[in-house]
């Protein structure tokens, strides 16, 4: 496991695609647990602990290895490549989901 994130470089300012899990809600589905943001898309998938783990799928098919934390309180990232979570000093604010 890597003690730094080796892809800080893709993280993005990026807008989230939808204020829930957009998989999900394309099957007409709100069970997820908690939301997760791609970093380099934007893209707004649902936790592992949810029935769909669509942000780890996202992952699966998009190969983007950064998401952010989309719960309110929670300024955290995960990188999927090196395996690590990690917070980052001077982040533009966490994003949230109403």
């Amino acid at each position: 496991m890597a003690q730094t994130c080796t892809h800080l470089d893709l993280i993005l300012d990026v807008t989230p695609s939808s204020t829930g899990c957009e998989d999900c809600l394309k099957m007409g589905r709100h069970d997820w647990v908690h939301l997760r943001v791609c970093q380099e898309c934007g893209h707004v998938g649902c936790c592992d602990n949810s029935p769909g783990r669509h942000a780890t799928a996202h992952f699966g098919t998009a190969s983007h290895p950064i998401i952010r934390s989309y719960e309110p309180g929670e300024d955290w990232y995960w990188c999927y490549v090196d395996d690590l979570a990690f917070e980052l000093d001077g982040a533009p604010p966490a994003p949230s989901h109403p």
